[in-house]
């Protein structure tokens, strides 16, 4: 992890991201992390390499949760950098739900 990317702007991203922006985490978890079906999801943590997030997926009886690691295309220099490359995916993801 990059000596700017600490614990604390992990944090603040994570919250930023699942207060805000809870639509763009479904589509990471949908577009990058594999889990077409989710229907909910929340980022936990975010790194220089890559995100955690755990996507929830409705079934007829149970929600069923999933952890799910996204690498990033690049390691992450700072929270600018992150920012950038998020909004990039969240882009990408819109592109590929079309």
């Amino acid at each position: 992890m990059s000596d700017n990317f600490s614990p604390e702007i992990s944090s603040r991203i994570c919250s930023h991201m699942n207060e805000d922006h809870a639509s763009a985490v479904v589509l990471y978890a949908q577009a990058f992390g594999g889990v077409k079906e989710a229907t909910t999801a929340e980022m936990l943590s975010i790194d220089a390499e890559g995100m955690n997030l755990t996507a929830q997926v409705n079934s007829e009886t149970v929600p069923v949760r999933i952890q799910v690691r996204i690498q990033f295309d690049h390691i992450l220099v700072d929270s600018e950098d992150a920012h950038q490359t998020l909004i990039a995916m969240v882009k990408q993801a819109r592109v590929q739900a079309k």
